[in-house]
This record gives structure tokens, C-alpha cells and sequence, in this order.
């Protein structure tokens, strides 16, 4: 259910896998995203299921509307109707988990202890070339959090040696952001999109990082939009202890 799980200082960060739900085929089992036409009443039950093994309250958990953009909101509890669409949100109330949704995109988890400040970004092709990254980092240290002292940790994600795409579309991508220029392991053109983050943080001032290991593509444990096009999402979770 919960694929890594891992404290820092106060700041916890979690990434779950795809087993431990009660989704039925093709989002089984631990479908955690609400807009993939798998039943309600399942998600509702996956989510509360990832909460209570994290030893969160499902109501503090606050889940996005997710876009593709570069908006970012301040929270501080969840939304209480539909969530606004945006790809990034931060928060200074302790206590408060901030989650993001994938099946291939980056997650991007922050937090900065000693401000009590975390952030998370969905950050996809789209969201990376927009700057969502750089944004979420720059609203954060608005509220107080400074970036050398910012833990940022990135979890399960398509790898650039999987993540084919046409060679005009790796050339635009490169453009806005060099460092995701890649080659897939069968010799075609990539974009990594990891790397881009990487470079994005170091760019904002955030040097603490730490990348997953895993390839959505290429782990039949976690839910990979570009393997199996209809599927579940995952779920990346991050707060600072507290009330």
C-alpha cells in the first residue's frame, strides 16, 4: 500500500504503490484519483485506507484538481466543494497533508521544518516546461520557507529512458528546459522529466533532494498511464508534524 514512506526532521514523505484497495480491474487496487471513472464509494474507501496507514485523518488531506498548469494555492485545510485547478499547493498549518495524484508525471513533495512550510507540485511535461516547480518553491518561501533549508523528494515516475515522444516534441521541451534532453533505451527520442525537476529545484535554491528509483513504465506495481492508458493513480503525501 504504501510503496516508501520516510521521515525527515519532522517532515514526512510517502509514496504508495498500486496493492492494498479495493478498486476492481483494470483500476485495482489502490486507485487513490477520483477522475478516472473508477466508482466513488472505491476511491473514497482507497483514500481513507492510505490515510489511516500513514496515521492520517482522510478530512486532512487536501487533494488538488489537477491541470497541467503552473498554478499554485494556499491551504489550509481542504477544499471543501470541488478543488480550484491548479498543480500545486502549500501550506503552513502543521498537521496538513498535502497529496498529488500520478501515473507516469513527477511528484514533487517539500517541506521546510523549520518554517513548518510544506509544498507538493504534479509536475508532468506540460507543468515542468510552465515552471509549476520553481512557482511551488517561490509561494513557499512567501510564507516564511527559506530554500537551502527546503527537503524536496520526487517520487515514482516514468524514467527518460522509457518516456518516448516525437523529436519535435523533445527539441520544444529541451528549449524550456535543457537538462530533460534524453534518449530512450531503444535509441528513439526522450524527455526525463525528473531530471528537469532536479534542475528546477537547483535553480529555485533547493539542493536537499532525493529522486525515487522507480519507473512507473517499467514497475508492474505501481499504475502507468502511457503502459496501460486506463488505470489508477497513485498518491504522494507530505506534512510536518504537528497540529
Amino acid at each position: 500500500m504504501i510503496g516508501q514512506q520516510e521521515t525527515v526532521s519532522g517532515a514526512h514523505f510517502a509514496f504508495t504503490d498500486r496493492w492494498g484497495g479495493v478498486s476492481a480491474a483494470p483500476y485495482e487496487a489502490l486507485n487513490l484519483g477520483g477522475a478516472v471513472s473508477d466508482e466513488a464509494d472505491a476511491v473514497r474507501t482507497n483514500r481513507a485506507l492510505a490515510a489511516g496507514a500513514l496515521g492520517l485523518s482522510p478530512d486532512r488531506v487536501v487533494w488538488m484538481n489537477q491541470v497541467h498548469g503552473r498554478d499554485v494555492a494556499v491551504v489550509e485545510a481542504p477544499f471543501e466543494d470541488e478543488a480550484p485547478p491548479v498543480d500545486g499547493i502549500v501550506t503552513a498549518r502543521r498537521g496538513l497533508a498535502l497529496a498529488v495524484l500520478t501515473a507516469d508525471c513527477t511528484p514533487v513533495l517539500l517541506a521546510d521544518p523549520v518554517a513548518g512550510v510544506t509544498g507538493a507540485a504534479h509536475a508532468g511535461r506540460p507543468g515542468v516546461v510552465a515552471g509549476v516547480v520553481g512557482e511551488t518553491v517561490a509561494v513557499m518561501t512567501k510564507l516564511g520557507a527559506e530554500p537551502e533549508r527546503i527537503i524536496a523528494r520526487t517520487g515514482p515516475a516514468v524514467c527518460g529512458q522509457c518516456y518516448e515522444v516525437p523529436e519535435t516534441m523533445r527539441a520544444e521541451v529541451a528549449r524550456a528546459v535543457p537538462e530533460t534532453y534524453a534518449t530512450t533505451r531503444w535509441g528513439t527520442p526522450g524527455v526525463d522529466m525528473a531530471a528537469g525537476v532536479r534542475a528546477q529545484l537547483t535553480q529555485a535554491g533547493v539542493t536537499r533532494w532525493e529522486q525515487s528509483s522507480v519507473c512507473t513504465l517499467e514497475s508492474s506495481d505501481h499504475f502507468s498511464y502511457r503502459r496501460d492508458n486506463t488505470t489508477g493513480r497513485l498518491a504522494s503525501y507530505v506534512w510536518i508534524e504537528g497540529n
